[in-house]
């Protein structure tokens, strides 16, 4: 385990030098935020309580997508394109015979680059929407670390989707549209345009089903107190068993894959 915490470490440090790009990316964030931000005060004004939050909730809703879109790579920007690349060059056969378990690698610095997200690009814009509006904030401590567990949670989810992406790469000529595609439904289902209480009937049911809600609808649920007590322990639930199921297939991918590399190279 200490390997993996080196290159999660390392995973952190490595986001950490492009201090140019996280100013732009805190920038663009909180520019975004403010826009959405306007665009729901004007819906919520005609609609209050819309989707089941009030106006308060739904800004908070807003500054948190702003905050956790790189923290849970919504639209990508994490390793599945170094991935991606590592298979179509063919030098993913020397990560397979290094004495480290792949998936677990990239796990590993995935983790790290999330948190450098969350802190990095996630605490200013979150500042940034309280100064300017009035957010519903957690009135008991407990909800903060209550919320970053489902984070976590949502970081692995949207890491075991990503993983299976970029392992499509061993079957296709370019994965280039397949992440694509990924970036797209990470986007509409994680909620990252709209909540998905406001999707209706049969959409909205299976869009609140789909592993992409684990990545911010069920972590800004967490945070605005929509789950408490056992309904908390479901939304976690909810949350691991989508990761263990995505993991499991990446893992069994991954095998896959393995033994096509090793025929080959045979």
């Amino acid at each position: 385990m200490r390997l993996y915490a080196v290159v999660a470490a390392g995973g952190f440090r490595r986001h950490a030098t492009y201090r140019a790009a996280t100013a732009a990316g805190v920038f663009t964030n909180t520019v975004f935020g403010f826009i959405m931000a306007y665009t729901y005060v004007a819906l919520w004004d005609e609609r209050p309580q819309l989707g089941g939050y009030d106006q308060s909730q739904a800004l908070t809703y807003v500054w948190l997508g702003q905050a956790l879109l790189m923290t849970c790579a919504m639209m990508g920007g994490g390793f599945e394109s170094e991935l991606t690349e590592r298979i179509r060059t063919g030098d993913i056969a020397v990560d397979l015979y290094r004495p480290a378990d792949l998936q677990l690698w990239w796990l590993a610095g995935d983790l790290g680059r999330a948190a450098f997200h969350l802190l990095g690009r996630g605490i200013v814009p979150m500042v940034m929407g309280a100064l300017a509006f009035d957010l519903a904030l957690p009135g008991s401590p407990w909800t903060w670390p209550a919320f970053l567990v489902s984070v976590l949670l949502g970081v692995v989810v949207s890491f075991a989707l990503r993983f299976l992406i970029a392992l499509s790469a061993f079957w296709l000529m370019d994965g280039a549209g397949a992440l694509q595609m990924a970036m797209l439904a990470g986007l509409f289902f994680s909620g990252m345009l709209l909540p998905l209480t406001l999707f209706p009937g049969v959409l909205g049911e299976v869009a609140r089903a789909l592993p992409w809600s684990s990545l911010l609808q069920v972590p800004a649920d967490v945070f605005l107190g929509k789950y408490t007590g056992w309904g908390l322990m479901r939304a976690y639930a909810f949350q691991a068993g989508w990761a263990f199921v995505l993991l499991l297939a990446g893992r069994l991918l991954q095998s896959v894959a393995t033994r096509r590399v090793v025929v080959q190279g045979g």
